[in-house]
């Protein structure tokens, strides 16, 4: 199941979450400030992991450029014949 991301207001100290959801009673989610996850790059990566990132994507790139590449649904179709 995937699920929406929640809003939710500080009021008075606390925080309001003003949306329904369809978590079961009980559940324990982790609320981090937009703020904060922007100024981490916008996920959890760390310096070495997103700069492993990017020269993975600039890779991928440079194959897409040089014709290195697979049509998916032929690779899918010739997958599916071996079973």
């Amino acid at each position: 199941m995937t699920m929406q991301p929640l809003k939710a207001v500080v009021r008075n100290g606390r925080l309001v979450v003003d949306e329904p959801t369809a978590l079961p009673e009980g559940t324990e989610i982790e609320l981090v400030p937009v703020d904060d996850v922007l100024t981490a790059g916008g996920d959890d990566l760390d310096d070495e992991e997103r700069a492993e990132l990017h020269a993975e994507l600039h890779a991928s790139i440079a194959e897409i450029e040089a014709g290195q590449t697979e049509d998916f649904a032929t690779l899918l179709a010739e997958l599916r014949q071996r079973q």
